[in-house]
C-alpha cells in the first residue's frame, strides 16, 4: 500500500537539526541569542553558506527566524535545502524509533523520496 505525504516544516527537533546540518556539511548548529539585522532571535543558530545573518530555530514553537533581504543577504534556496534535510532527516528518526526500515530516493526535480517499511523487513 503507498501513502504519499506532504510535510509542512515546523523545526522542533534540536537532533534533527544536528544530523541536517551534518548531512549539508554545516557546522553544528550553537544555542543563544543571535543578532538579525534590526532585531534579535533566541534558538539553535545555524550558518548556512552565503548568508550574512544565521538562520535560528526556535525548538520550543517550531519557528525559524532569518533575515535574508529578500535573498539579498542570502540565497533562499539553501534554507530551502536546509528545510528538506531537517524533515528528512526528522522523519527517518521517527520512523527508525518506531522499528522501521526507510529507504531514500533523490528524485529529479530535487525532492526526496522516502519509502517506510513498516517493521523493519525491506
Amino acid at each position: 500500500m503507498s501513502h504519499i505525504v506532504r510535510i509542512q516544516t515546523e523545526v522542533r527537533d534540536p537532533v534533527a537539526v544536528s544530523a541536517a546540518c551534518e548531512r549539508l556539511k554545516l557546522p553544528q548548529p550553537s544555542q543563544g541569542v543571535f543578532k538579525l539585522f534590526s532585531a534579535q532571535a533566541a534558538g539553535l543558530g545555524i550558518e548556512l553558506p552565503g548568508w550574512r545573518y544565521p538562520v535560528v530555530c526556535d525548538t520550543a514553537n517550531g519557528h525559524v527566524h532569518f533575515d535574508n533581504y529578500g535573498g539579498r543577504w542570502g540565497e533562499q534556496a539553501r534554507l530551502d535545502a536546509f528545510l528538506q534535510a531537517y524533515a528528512v532527516q526528522k522523519a527517518s528518526l521517527e520512523a527508525r524509533r518506531r522499528g522501521h526500515t526507510v529507504l531514500e530516493q533523490p528524485l529529479e526535480d530535487g525532492s526526496i523520496k522516502l519509502t517506510v517499511q513498516i517493521g523493519g523487513a525491506a
